[in-house]
């Protein structure tokens, strides 16, 4: 790798760490804590005021934590991209990366993390003859550990469950769902193809499909990973005891409505930087 390589990608690493670090106080977890320091130094102040900023937060925990909010965010963002019927035939798979952990010690292998359906879903329409190629996207981010990518380990994992190796084709530079894009398309313009069925967890689908779609790649949705089915929305109030329950904090719906906000605040920075 070149000296202006290097730079190039040192700055990419930059700007994916702001982008990361700044949306964090929009999250809940992220807004209570600022709202908590903000009621710290009222109270050194003896403002009166002081009892505001910690029912706010407590009231951004709460509302975040709740079931109804929890499933509804996510599920306007599941739900836009549910296949009609049988997905058609395209002539290559692209899955992203962010479904893996890496083997890196003490793990004996590469780990199935939350969003691997992608890469069980990816070989499964593989098998089912859908495109004879599979392209594995995303590269890593030099702060988050060195050697290998996201869509080598994709790769490791797809040869595992009996995908041939021949037929899998890596993309392993992207730092975003943005770049992801950009060199996917560059492949598809070598190797003169057009369609794609794109797999990726249903959450992030409606914006990798804007972001496919803004590249001039005519992208098939074919979303996996599903956090939100029906029998989750009709449990939610169908018994008192149920209704209590999803009024009680919980960390995993905070993590749930957490990652629906994250991919509307990534729908409208991609949407102002022109990548959709």
């Amino acid at each position: 790798m070149t000296n202006d390589e290097q730079r190039r990608r040192n700055n990419k690493s930059m700007f994916l760490f702001f982008s990361k670090l700044l949306p964090l106080f929009f999250y809940p977890l992220g807004l209570a804590c600022l709202l908590l320091l903000v009621a710290l130094l009222v109270w050194w102040k003896r403002s009166r005021w002081t009892p505001l900023p910690v029912f706010l937060g407590l009231a951004v925990l709460l509302l975040a934590s709740n079931g109804w909010v929890s499933s509804s965010l996510a599920r306007s963002l599941e739900w836009q991209h549910i296949p009609e019927g049988e997905l058609p035939s395209a002539e290559a798979i692209v899955v992203l990366g962010g479904s893996l952990k890496p083997a890196w010690f003490p793990r004996p292998m590469v780990d199935v993390a939350e969003g691997g359906d992608r890469v069980f879903y990816a070989a499964q329409l593989y098998r089912e003859n859908k495109a004879p190629l599979i392209i594995t996207a995303g590269g890593r981010i030099d702060w988050q550990g060195s050697g290998g990518s996201e869509a080598a380990d994709i790769t490791k994992l797809l040869t595992f469950i009996g995908v041939n190796p021949s037929d899998i084709t890596q993309e392993s530079n992207s730092l975003n769902t943005h770049q992801n894009a950009v060199n996917v398309r560059q492949i598809l313009e070598r190797r003169n193809l057009d369609r794609v069925l794109l797999v990726t967890s249903a959450i992030h689908m409606p914006r990798s499909l804007l972001v496919f779609q803004s590249q001039g790649i005519e992208a098939v949705p074919a979303p996996t990973d599903f956090l939100i089915a029906e029998p989750d929305l009709e449990q939610l109030d169908r018994t008192p005891q149920a209704t209590l329950l999803n009024l009680l904090p919980s960390v995993d719906r905070l993590a749930l409505t957490t990652r629906a906000i994250k991919e509307y605040v990534g729908i409208v920075v991609y949407w102002l930087r022109g990548w959709i």
